[in-house]
C-alpha cells in the first residue's frame, strides 16, 4: 500500500499535469495541458471509469486504477499507478473502497463520490430492511454497529461505500463530476455539463426501471455472498442479508446457520453469488436451504457491456429469483 505521497506544484508541472488547479498552486483557472493535449482522469475502478467516460467524452483521457477482473478492494497500488495520480488533473474514486488509493489521492485534484451523496452505515444487520436502519442510524451518528462494521471491512469509513449500486446516486454523482470537470477546464465546460445532464437522465431511467420491476415481489430478502448490495435494497425497498460483511472474510458455522434460518423463514430460493468471489459458501448455504445461486454482479469490475446492460442484467435476475412481476 502506499502511504502519505505527497505532490508539490513543482513535480506535477514537470511531470506534465493536465490541468492546474487553483488550490493546488494558488494560480487562476484550471489550464488544458500544453500543445493541446487532453486532461488526464484516473478513475479508481470500472463504475468510475464508465462514469468518467459518460461526462468527460472526448474532452478528456480517462484510464482506470484497477484491471478488469481485479477485486478492487485488493488493490495494491504499483509506481506506474501512483505516477498516474500524481500527473492527473482528477482522480475519480470512493474513499473506503480502496485504502491504497485513499491514501495515494490529494484533495486538490480528487473527487470523492461519497461526499455527493447520502450514504448509508456499513454492516447492515442481517434481516433488518436497509432504508429503515439507514434512517435510524442517519438519527443516530451512524450508530456502533456501522462502526464495527467499517473496521472488520478495513475501511476507515463508517458508510457503505458500494454507492454506485443505487442509479439515483449515482445520478447525483454525474451531475457533481460535471461541475468538477467544468470549473476545472473552462473552455469545455458546457460540454462536460451537458454530457452531465445526458448521464443523469440515463440513470434516471435506468432507476424508474428497477423501481417498477422489483415493485410487486413474492419475497424482498436479498442472501447475498457479501453485503455489497446495501445501496439497492435501500433505494428498492428490499432486505439485504450477508453471508459476510466483506468479500475476504470466510463466515463462521455459527453464521451460516442463521442465514440459512433466515433464508427458510422467508421463503428464499435463490442465493446470490457475485462475478469476482468463489461461490463456495454460497453453493453450501443454497444446499442447506434448498435453494438454487445465481450471478448477481457488483459491478466492482468490467462487465461484458456497460454499467447500464449490467445493471439491467441484475434486474432480470432479481426479478426471476424473487419472483417479481413488473
Amino acid at each position: 500500500m502506499i502511504s502519505g505521497f505527497s505532490r508539490s506544484c513543482a513535480a506535477r508541472l514537470l511531470a506534465g499535469a493536465a490541468l492546474i488547479t487553483t488550490a493546488a498552486c494558488g494560480a487562476g483557472s484550471a489550464n488544458t495541458a500544453a500543445e493541446g493535449g487532453k486532461p488526464e482522469v484516473v478513475a479508481a475502478f470500472y463504475p468510475l471509469q464508465w462514469l468518467t467516460e459518460q461526462v468527460g467524452g472526448s474532452d478528456v483521457q480517462v484510464t482506470s486504477l484497477t484491471a478488469p477482473g481485479v477485486e478492487p478492494h485488493d488493490l495494491e497500488l504499483g509506481i506506474q499507478q501512483v505516477t498516474a495520480i500524481r500527473n492527473a488533473a482528477l482522480t475519480v474514486y470512493v474513499k473506503g473502497v480502496q485504502p491504497a488509493v485513499d491514501d495515494a489521492v490529494e484533495p486538490d485534484t480528487s473527487f470523492d463520490a461519497a461526499t455527493a451523496v447520502k450514504t448509508i452505515p456499513a454492516g447492515e444487520p442481517a434481516g433488518e430492511p436497509a432504508g429503515e436502519h439507514a434512517e435510524e442510524h442517519a438519527e443516530e451518528g451512524a450508530g456502533e454497529h456501522a462502526e464495527e462494521g467499517a473496521e472488520e471491512h478495513g475501511h476507515e469509513v463508517a458508510y457503505d461505500p458500494h454507492l454506485w449500486l443505487d442509479p439515483s446516486r449515482l445520478a447525483t454523482v454525474a451531475t457533481k463530476l460535471g461541475e468538477r470537470l467544468a470549473a476545472a477546464d473552462a473552455p469545455h465546460a458546457k460540454a462536460y455539463q451537458d454530457r452531465a445532464a445526458r448521464t443523469a437522465a440515463a440513470l434516471g431511467a435506468l432507476d424508474q426501471e428497477l423501481a417498477k420491476g422489483l415493485g410487486t415481489c413474492e419475497t424482498r430478502t436479498l442472501v447475498t455472498a457479501h453485503e455489497a448490495f446495501g445501496y439497492l435494497a435501500d433505494r428498492y425497498k428490499l432486505k439485504q442479508v450477508g453471508i459476510t460483511l466483506d468479500p475476504e472474510t470466510e463466515p463462521s458455522p455459527t453464521r451460516i446457520s442463521e442465514v440459512a434460518k433466515l433464508a427458510k423463514s422467508e421463503g428464499v430460493t435463490t442465493i446470490f453469488t457475485e462475478t469476482l468471489v468463489s461461490p463456495k459458501v454460497a453453493e453450501v448455504l443454497a444446499s442447506q436451504v434448498g435453494a438454487k445461486t445465481a450471478v448477481l454482479d457488483p459491478l466492482e469490475s468490467k462487465p461484458s457491456g456497460d454499467y447500464l446492460s449490467a445493471m439491467r442484467d441484475n434486474l432480470k435476475t432479481l426479478q426471476t429469483a424473487l419472483g417479481c412481476t413488473a
